[in-house]
């Protein structure tokens, strides 16, 4: 089909649906005739002979393309022409033209219907033409009607209202634009004041108005210069909240939080606090030692700054060392603080927020909920994460320098300030301190072990030259007024007068943090803390001033009738008070005689070893106190110094190997097992290292301290000076005094010492302090026994007759010059207390020593009588009663001692045998000589051999033991 309308085509035929859109086309298109038609159909028609004539015509008489198709024949002719052979080929031409017509004809004849309709269609369409062009005609004529009826001057008055109109949205915009353009000048003065969350909330308003007019184009610009500005704001924002990290203003982060709450990002400002305050205890610390580093290095060198944290600290000063150190926690202490009124401020206003959302919508309110959520976990895990921060800076500064190089009290300076941080740690986030206290635990023990090593032997080296004479101190001495234990009434100072403070806030525990919270700093203190009040313990003399000697001894001289050497000072017993301005003469009548306390006041007894001790001890409390994980160390070194002190004591002034052979049990069985402790554990006695020693030999020796000698000063050996009875009085009344200043410092010590360490504590106590006044005994002892001549008194009763046969009225003389003894050994006494006091205990002690070993001499004396009668016996009764009689008058000792022994002893001559074998059983107390004197001398005269060998076996019974 497409190839008959191609060739349609070329004999200048259109189909009738190409050519409907020409009228005149179509009205010149030529509808074959009757005739045409009938000589079509007049053909043979035989369909498939046809469809192969059209097959048969040639290709290119069905191209598009136009072409000459007479000269495309002509060209086709051969050269040389034959008529018959063109004849044929112009009659098969006209037959392929035949059949190409006549199935052009068929198809006209198929289409001719619609031919015709779509004629009819075109001649309506051409009339609805020619109407419309008619009606068009009308309007115009219409239209030139209506412009004649209103004037142009109406319609422009309508056109300039609307414009008008126009024109004043048009000023607005402009005017809101323009204001737009200035609002820069006014955010950079907003930022200047540090109003942030006034500028974010301008900048916001600007960045929606300029949405509205974004159709101009001068916005686009606005809306960018905007958006910098508002990143501009941000930046300015993270520089003001990293000012909080070292200087925290209520207002000042009132304004931040505000800011960012209107920016939306209160979580991402919270992770950007943390980081700040990160940035600052390593800014702050680096900047505070370079400071110090570049101070004592005595220029700029920018070598140190480029130095890492570590290693600047190694480039400290010793003398530099402390400042730098109070410098650095008090920098720290600042950033903590900050921290700390940080999560106030959160608290507070969440409560008020919480209070504030409640009503409004829930959306809203969970979003705000989960915010605080965040807020508080952050800054709750913050609390140990900045701490452990700061305990890395200051261990890394502490391990910087050795800190074995400083002397005591600046190593307790160091300690305290870092027990003071460990405080505020603790205060802080609740967590123990386990970094610094490892670290500085370390370091403490072994610097105090050399420490105290090196005191013991100048402890050593004070007691080998001590001369053992009264340190005058006032009545009232405590050792809390020494500087050493100052540390004790700062302590208790919160605690004292609980009346004085409310009821309400007395119980309530303040932290550092509440303390400081307004200002201050908890380590202000510490720079202030060498400058102390000067110490006033000392009197000038036995008096605390010359009027008070004075008034002590007018009230005296006004009573003549008063015996001389009554009038002294008197000493209360129960209350230790000596009321010196006012002493009745019933008073001096009633006191002691065996009172030596009597020219001075009732001050403590110590000397400058003592004081020394105390002072050391003092020394070690500090450390304890400020470093309580090392109390058992220093509480064991402690215990060390009292065992010395004992030991020295005992060493000197105690030590007599015929003590313990007298059978008086002098020193108890306590007593010498903490001597024998004390030596074993603590003191050297080998003279020179044994090369040959393992090295755990050397390493005990180390720890142990050489025995004492007593200074060559001191003479122990002068009867004028009762054998150095004040030396001895000093010496020992300063070991009593120590012992009781230990006793008041157990509670302190008890409240510090570990849990599992304390049975030492306890045992110290009740096995070694307790002790100390029982070395009185055995030290007064060989005072007593060179004071009286009790071997002149022994030669004097060997002189006198005991087989007397009368009964005599006068007692002998050995007793007037036992007397004798005792009172020049009285008045000895009172001299020695001229030189120091003698305390009720001692001069009790002495007395009964005196008295005791003066009985014992009289037994042994009535032990060596050869034959006595029974008005021998009668003699020694009287002899013994005049004795107790004068003796009663010289003290007040009741009852005497050894009293019921020498009449025991007396008594005894007058048993019989059977009664003597029973006495000798019962009574063990008497030696072997004594018993065997009373079966020979008492018994031997009226006994037979028998019955006296028998008493004498059951002595030897009693004594066998004792071999």
């Amino acid at each position: 089909m497409q190839k008959i309308k191609s060739l349609m085509t070329r004999q200048g035929l259109r189909s009738p649906p190409e050519s409907l859109s020409d009228l005149g086309a179509i009205e010149s298109l030529r509808v074959p005739g009757k005739e045409e038609f009938r000589e079509l159909r007049e053909q043979p028609s035989d369909p498939q002979a046809e469809q192969e004539l059209i097959n048969s015509i040639e290709q290119v008489y069905f191209s598009t393309d136009s072409f000459d198709i007479v000269k495309y024949e002509l060209e086709k002719l051969p050269p040389v022409l034959s008529l018959q052979e063109l004849e044929e080929y112009r009659d098969k031409l006209k037959q392929q033209q035949a059949a190409v017509s006549k199935k052009v004809a068929d198809l006209i004849l198929e289409k001719q219907p619609a031919y015709v309709k779509e004629l009819e269609r075109v001649t309506s369409l051409q009339t609805g033409l020619q109407l419309a062009a008619v009606i068009c005609t009308n309007g115009r004529r219409h239209l030139n009607i209506a412009k004649e009826g209103f004037t142009q001057a109406s319609l422009g008055l309508l056109a300039n209202q609307r414009k008008r109109q126009l024109l004043i949205g048009l000023l607005k915009s402009l005017r809101t634009i323009k204001t737009l353009q200035r609002t820069d000048v006014r955010l950079s003065e907003m930022l200047e004041e540090e109003d942030y969350p006034g500028a974010i909330q301008l900048c916001l308003e600007c960045q929606k108005a300029a949405s509205t007019f974004k159709h101009y184009s001068c916005i686009s610009e606005l809306n960018s210069k905007l958006q910098d500005t508002l990143e501009q704001i941000e930046e300015q924002l993270d520089v003001a909240l990293s000012k909080i990290c070292k200087n925290f203003d209520i207002n000042h982060y009132t304004k931040v939080q505000q800011a960012y709450r209107l920016l939306g990002k209160t979580q991402t400002a919270m992770d950007q606090l943390h980081m700040h305050f990160t940035q600052a205890i390593h800014n702050t610390v680096f900047q505070v030692v370079l400071g110090y580093v570049e101070l004592c290095a005595g220029n700029t060198d920018t070598k140190f700054q480029k130095l890492q944290y570590k290693d600047l600290c190694t480039h400290v000063t010793p003398d530099s060392y402390i400042p730098c150190l109070a410098d650095l926690c008090k920098a720290l202490w600042e950033v903590m603080l900050s921290y700390y009124r940080t999560m106030e401020w959160h608290e507070k206003h969440d409560n008020e927020d919480t209070s504030a959302s409640e009503g409004s919508n829930m959306m809203g309110t969970e979003e705000t909920n989960f915010d605080r959520g965040y807020i508080k976990k952050k800054l709750e895990h913050g609390l140990t994460r900045i701490w452990q921060d700061v305990q890395l800076k200051v261990k890394t500064y502490l391990l910087g320098t050795d800190l074995s190089i400083f002397k005591y009290d600046d190593f307790i300076f160091v300690l305290d300030i870092i027990s003071r941080l460990m405080q505020v740690g603790e205060e802080f986030c609740g967590s123990k301190s386990e970094v610094l206290q490892d670290s500085i635990r370390k370091q403490s023990v072994n610097y105090f072990k050399n420490y105290h090593r090196t005191r013991l032997d100048e402890l050593r080296m004070f007691l080998e030259n001590e001369t053992w004479e009264l340190c005058p101190v006032k009545s009232n001495f405590s050792i809390l007024q020494l500087h050493e234990f100052k540390f004790m009434e700062q302590s208790r100072s919160p605690s004292v007068s609980p009346s004085k403070q409310p009821s309400s806030t007395s119980s309530k525990t303040v932290t550092l943090f509440e303390q400081y919270c307004s200002g201050g700093n908890p380590f202000e203190i510490q720079a202030n803390h060498k400058d102390e009040e000067t110490e006033d313990v000392l009197a000038s003399n036995g008096y605390e001033s010359d009027e008070q000697e004075k008034s002590a001894y007018q009230e005296y001289d006004s009573d003549s009738d008063v015996p001389e050497e009554l009038k002294r000072d008197y000493v209360d017993e129960q209350t230790g008070d000596i009321p010196v301005k006012s002493v009745s003469r019933e008073t001096l009548k009633s006191r002691k005689k065996s009172d030596y306390s009597l020219n001075k006041v009732n001050a403590p007894i110590l000397t400058n070893t003592t004081l020394n001790v105390i002072r050391l001890v003092g020394k070690y409390m500090q450390m304890m106190n400020i470093l309580k994980p090392i109390a058992f160390d220093v509480i064991h070194f402690m215990s060390q110094l009292f065992d010395y002190y004992l030991y020295a004591i005992y060493t000197f002034f105690g030590r007599n190997d015929s003590l313990e052979s007298t059978g008086l049990g002098l020193s108890s069985s306590r007593l010498r097992t903490t001597l024998n402790r004390i030596q074993e554990s603590l003191i050297d006695l080998e003279v020179s290292a044994d090369p040959t020693a393992t090295l755990t030999a050397a390493e005990e020796r180390k720890e142990k301290v050489p025995s004492p000698h007593l200074s060559h000063l001191v003479v122990l050996t002068s009867g004028d000076t009762l054998y150095g009875l004040a030396e001895r009085v000093v010496a020992t009344e300063s070991l009593v005094f120590l012992a009781e200043q230990f006793e008041f410092l157990q509670p302190h010590l008890d409240a510090v010492m570990p849990a599992v360490k304390k049975p030492f504590l306890q045992q110290f106590y009740s096995q070694t302090v307790s002790t100390a006044s029982e070395l009185r005994k055995p030290i007064y002892w060989i005072v007593a026994g060179k004071a009286i001549d009790y071997e002149q008194m022994l030669l004097l009763m060997t002189n006198v007759k005991w087989d007397v046969k009368e009964i005599m009225s006068q007692h002998n003389i050995y007793v007037d010059a036992l007397l004798k003894e005792f009172e020049q050994f009285n008045m000895r006494l009172n001299e020695v207390s001229k030189k120091v006091r003698i305390p009720l205990p001692v001069s009790n002690i002495l007395w009964e020593h005196c008295i005791r070993l003066a009985n014992r001499t009289i037994v042994e004396g009535y032990a060596n009588v050869k034959k006595c009668s029974n008005e021998g016996r009668a003699l020694m009764q009287l002899d013994f009663q005049q004795f107790l009689m004068k003796l009663e008058k010289l003290t007040d000792i009741r009852p005497i001692p050894d009293k019921e022994f020498v009449e025991t002893y007396i008594k005894a001559y007058y048993l019989t045998e059977n009664d003597m074998e029973r006495w000798i059983k019962e009574h063990r107390e008497y030696s072997t000589k004594q018993l065997i004197n009373l079966v020979n001398v008492c018994l031997g005269s009226h006994i037979n051999k028998k019955a006296r060998q028998k008493l004498l076996s059951a002595v030897d019974d009693i004594d066998r033991p004792k071999r």
